[in-house]
C-alpha cells in the first residue's frame, strides 16, 4: 500500500475535496483525513474544520487546480467537437428515419437552438474579423 499517493482529490461538481491519504496506522488501513475544498472556477480554497494549510498542501493544490482547469477545457472543445458530430447524424436522422410525430416533437426546439447557435458563432466571427481588419 505505500504506493498510494499522498493526497486524493475527491471531484466534485465545481471542484474537489483534498484529503490526505495515510496507511501508516496500526491497523495498516487507508485512513483519509479531509484537509480542504476546492473550487477549480474561481480557485477558491477553503481549509477543512480547523485544519491549517501547508505550504506543500497549497502548492498541490495549485498544482491540481491547473491540470484540472486544462483538462476541463480539453473536455468542453471535445463536446464542441461531439455536437457537431451530432448535429451531423442528426440531420441524417431527420432525412432519413425520423417521423412526422418524431420531427414534430423536436422541430422547434432544434431551431430555435441552432438559430441561438448561428447567431452566437456569426457575432463572434464578425468579432474576429474586426479585430484581424
Amino acid at each position: 500500500m505505500s504506493d498510494l499517493p499522498e493526497y486524493y482529490f475527491r471531484i466534485r461538481e465545481n471542484g474537489a475535496a483534498l484529503f490526505r491519504v495515510d496507511t501508516q496506522n496500526r491497523q495498516r488501513r487507508i485512513e483519509m483525513t479531509e484537509l480542504a475544498a476546492i473550487n477549480v472556477k474561481n480557485g477558491n480554497v477553503r481549509a477543512h474544520g480547523d485544519h491549517v494549510l501547508t505550504d506543500e498542501e497549497k502548492a498541490v493544490i495549485t498544482e491540481w487546480i491547473t491540470e484540472r482547469r486544462e483538462v476541463l477545457a480539453e473536455r468542453d472543445l471535445d463536446d464542441i467537437h461531439r455536437a457537431v458530430d451530432y448535429l451531423n447524424l442528426t440531420t441524417h436522422w431527420a432525412q432519413s428515419r425520423a417521423s412526422d410525430e418524431d420531427l414534430e416533437d423536436v422541430t422547434d426546439r432544434l431551431l430555435l437552438a441552432m438559430h441561438d447557435l448561428r447567431s452566437v458563432l456569426v457575432r463572434k466571427k464578425a468579432d474576429r474579423l474586426m479585430k484581424g481588419g
